[in-house]
């Protein structure tokens, strides 16, 4: 079957973004909880030993009423540090000297709200897809507080943001919820939370009060935690703290058992004002209970001490009267009930570590030889003892207390122990799903590199054997042998796996596509090594050589392939593209003067130039062809033209290009700090953004310039791209529509950018410009090299705009420019184009300057097949290092990211090289 190498090249990458997909799928698992399992469970009873102990049933709540304040991104130094001093006043008092506990407590990645409210209520640790389903939450299945209390009768009411309402579709007896991505909104996304606490806090109709404020993390967004809003927000926040303490007070007086107000963060916020990743800044969220139960002795000084923030859902449950729930991981915060009698104590515990036992037992096969349980057997052993003791009523207080201070403690221990222990266990891979996904991607990338000599030759199409007898027969043994390795797997299957749960039909569609990948790569195999041939039965004889430029792409795409297997090089990925543009300026200066003073074969020469003799494309492209199917790669030009053809400045624009280039991207390099080392250091987007208010008007005055600006280089681009001779004539017509779109993704571009970003999307255009006119065009250089060049350039301006690795710095605030209300599609597209503008940008400029400058619709072609090699090998080979780094100490702060942000690209690879062969479509019709 003959394809043309850009149809070839989409195909394959539309099977890569599906084998990623699949894998993604077994690597973040998405389990559903029934919740109902063990709700008509009895609770454990109290250990006894020689006597019947009449404990067994759950012990009394310890509080009439809990408010729950969760402030959004209320990360620790807010309230215990000199923010907190200086804009939290009554907080501070409460902290310091009032009748509370303060914690700081810890969030896992991912770092954002979704998953964050799910540890919370749940205590367990959320997969790290929650990152994707944060957008649209899905009901919460799993067995919660929130479903207990609801279940024990509590009335309880809800206000703020709706991915609560969304989680519990049900448990509210009255609710208000708000929009938390409309980030543009830190005003009345709070006073609509507020407006109903004088009404609420009147009556006495519940008993369980939450309210979820996002004005504080809407600020981070816009304009990070150093913004003057922050300070402000920080005082409206504390004083309606003070108003629902003084109301909990004043009905404290009436009611048998003190109130509880919680006030707590979900996740912090990092330095730039996201969330999502595993800094300090990030993790570290501020928790204060406030209760008169908590009531200090003068002199007493209490400091925060670090806890989970899974270790809410047990202390929550306790403090209810509720049973834990069944997934929790997290331990009761002892300091809640140490002034409870002991017996009371050791009670709380008890319950607390059977059911973290169970939980391992459920998850561990030798639950048995787990140092956790071990030590909960010892712990509830000395339980039994001290209970006979008790009963006895004959034994000294003293002796009593020191025997259950002696289990108290090995209850902490077996309770840090069990914790440990199902943390490590926490992920649980879909191997089979992730092997299949794994072995998908990598037949697309076999078949993609197989096909490279012929994709690059000057047909650029190649013969895929998928229809002969032999390969129809090794497709069907294939797929047989397949269908016999899956019933197995499925059957021998100790956990659940997706692709054992999918329809026969489905799970047969994907062998069936394994099954054809494996049979074509095969089949290009026994060709090679039957008669030196690859995808075709006519052999090339191709004679080029590869230049100095050729060798450093090659090298520079594979040296980045393989650093994606260090922490570190993930981290700070930016400088790995920063060190390869600057390299690639580099070779392009030494080209340059090569050809200009002493040429190819270190004779005396004239440099090229753009002027009359480059017209003829067609004499250049030819020359470049090794022969009908030879393998193009990019070579200078075997005629060059004569430097005085230049005239002024134009005459060493080529010559000063790619120092220029160079120059541009220094400046850029400046303006975001990035990754995770550097990233605190500061930079001019800083000094522009949070230094002095006259540094704070240079946004505003760069966003006029840069309006003005992105105009220039456009024209100059549109200009030059439709500046030729009757050679060209038919290319401009087909470029005036592409054009258009380049001018139009500019301009939304410039439209989304933060103010201090604007210069990256000037300098952008100016190093396009360069480039097409001073480099690409009079050095000639071939559809590869330039889809290459493209290619880098992309992935260095991701990084020039603030981009990284880390899922903090993605801009949501982007996402509602333009938009009054929350609209989730157009948000999640402008939020994706603002994140992957750079790379954009420079795939719509490469298809730009291909279509108006070749004269052959193979170019085209060759590129999409160049730009989906260079893109997919990243993706895949990430795949296998991540899958043998599952187990690493980071693989959930630094490589899982890393590997979302790859199958995102991979997606976006897709929808490139579907475009790339639309308008190869399109040109050859024409």
């Amino acid at each position: 079957m003959r394809l043309g190498s850009g149809t070839f090249a989409a195909g394959c990458v539309v099977i890569e973004v599906l084998g990623v997909a699949l894998f993604l799928r077994g690597f973040f698992p998405a389990p559903v909880f029934s919740g109902a399992e063990r709700q008509a469970e009895s609770p454990a009873p109290e250990p006894s030993a020689g006597a019947t102990s009449n404990w067994t049933e759950l012990p009394p709540p310890l509080f009439s009423k809990v408010v729950i304040m969760l402030i959004d991104a209320l990360r620790d130094d807010f309230v215990f540090g000199s923010k907190g001093v200086k804009f939290m006043p009554y907080t501070t008092y409460l902290v310091e000297k009032g009748s509370s506990l303060s914690f700081v407590a810890e969030a896992k990645p991912p770092t954002v709200t979704m998953p964050r409210i799910k540890a919370l209520l749940t205590g367990s640790l959320p997969g790290f897809i929650d990152v994707v389903r944060n957008l649209n939450s899905p009901t919460l299945l799993e067995d919660n507080v929130i479903t207990r209390a609801k279940a024990a009768g509590k009335r309880i009411i809800f206000y703020g943001d709706e991915t609560w309402v969304k989680l519990f579709p049900k448990h509210f007896v009255e609710y208000d919820g708000t929009t938390s991505f409309f980030v543009s909104d830190y005003t009345e996304v709070d006073n609509n939370v507020t407006r109903h606490l004088d009404k609420v806090l009147k009556r006495q109709d519940w008993d369980v009060l939450i309210l979820h404020y996002l004005g504080l993390d809407h600020i981070g967004h816009i304009s990070g935690p150093s913004s003057p809003l922050i300070g402000p927000k920080l005082s409206e926040m504390d004083s309606i703290l003070m108003k629902i303490h003084t109301s909990l007070l004043s009905e404290e007086r009436e009611a048998l058992l003190p109130s509880l107000l919680a006030l707590c963060g979900d996740h912090g916020m990092s330095e730039a004002g996201g969330h999502g990743a595993s800094s300090m800044e990030e993790v570290n969220t501020a928790l204060v209970l406030i209760s008169s139960a908590f009531e200090r002795k003068p002199g007493d000084v209490r400091h925060p001490t670090h806890v989970q923030q899974t270790d809410l859902a047990a202390t929550l449950s306790i403090g209810l009267g509720l049973p834990i729930p069944k997934s929790n991981t997290g331990s009761l915060m002892f300091r809640v009930v140490e002034r409870r009698p002991m017996r009371e104590q050791l009670r709380f515990l008890h319950l607390n570590t059977v059911q973290l036992s169970k939980l391992l037992q459920e998850n561990v096969p030798s639950y048995t030889k787990e140092p956790g349980f071990e030590q909960f057997k010892v712990s509830e052993r000395l339980h039994r003892n001290w209970v006979r003791l008790h009963l006895e009523e004959n034994n000294s207080e003293e002796a009593l207390f020191n025997l259950g201070a002696k289990v108290r403690r090995q209850y902490l221990d077996a309770l840090r122990m069990l914790r440990l222990s199902l943390t490590r266990r926490a992920a649980q891979y879909d191997v089979y799903s992730m092997a299949v996904g794994t072995v998908l991607v990598l037949e697309a990338l076999a078949l993609l590199l197989l096909g490279v000599p012929q994709a690059l030759s000057s047909k650029a199409e190649l013969d895929v054997p998928l229809l002969s007898p032999v390969s129809s027969l090794l497709f069907g043994l294939l797929l047989l042998a397949l269908a016999a390795l899956h019933v197995v797997v499925c059957t021998a299957a100790d956990s659940s796996c997706y692709l054992c749960g999918l329809p026969w039909l489905a799970a047969g569609g994907v062998m069936a596509l394994t099954a054809a990948l494996l049979c074509a790569g095969m089949s290009a195999l026994t060709r090679i090594f039957a008669g030196g041939q690859c995808l075709t039965q006519t052999p090339p004889q191709s004679t080029s050589r590869w230049s100095e430029l050729d060798l450093l792409s090659f090298l520079g795409t594979v040296g980045h392939v393989l650093s994606l297997g260090a922490s570190s090089f993930i981290e700070e990925e930016h400088q790995t593209w920063y060190f390869l543009v600057n390299t690639l300026c580099l070779a392009l200066c030494h080209q340059i003067y090569r050809h200009c003073f002493l040429g190819d074969d270190c004779a005396p020469q004239r440099c090229p130039h753009t002027g009359e003799e480059f017209d003829g494309v067609e004499v250049a492209l030819q020359g470049k062809r090794a022969g009908p199917e030879g393998w193009e790669l990019s070579h200078a030009p075997k005629e060059p033209s004569s430097l005085e053809a230049f005239r002024g400045p134009e005459r060493w624009m080529v010559l000063a290009s790619p120092w220029l280039v160079l120059a541009c991207c220094r400046l850029l390099r400046s303006l975001n700090q990035t990754g995770v080392q550097w990233a605190h250091r500061p930079d001019l987007g800083h000094w522009l953004t949070r230094g002095a208010p006259s540094h704070q008007k240079w946004p505003w005055r760069l966003a006029c310039w840069a309006s003005i600006a992105t105009g220039q280089p456009l024209e100059m681009c549109c200009s030059h791209g439709n500046k030729t001779t009757k050679t060209f004539q038919n290319f401009t017509a087909r470029t005036v529509g592409l054009w258009e779109i380049h001018s139009g993704l500019v301009l939304l571009a410039a439209l989304l950018l933060r103010p201090h970003n604007l210069p990256v999307l000037v300098l952008s255009l100016v190093v396009q410009t360069v480039m097409t006119q001073f480099i690409w065009r009079p050095l000639r250089h071939g559809a590869a090299a330039v889809t290459v060049m493209h290619y880098w350039f992309g992935q260095a301006f991701f990084y020039f705009q603030g981009n990284s690795n880390s899922i903090a710095t993605v801009d949501i605030s982007a996402g509602f420019v333009g938009l009054d209300a929350y609209m989730e599609i157009p948000a999640m597209f402008l939020t994706a184009f603002a994140t992957y503008s750079g790379p954009v940008l420079w795939a719509s400029h490469l298809v730009n300057f291909l279509t108006s400058e070749a004269s052959s619709g193979s170019a085209l072609r060759r590129a999409c097949f160049c730009y989906a090699l260079v893109c997919s090998a990243p993706a895949s080979v990430y795949i296998l290092m991540v899958t043998s780094l599952r187990y690493h100490l980071f693989i959930w702060s630094v490589f899982s990211p890393k590997l979302l942000y790859e199958g995102t690209h991979l997606l976006a690879t897709a929808a490139v090289c579907i475009f790339f062969t639309a308008v190869d479509q399109t040109n050859t019709k024409a």
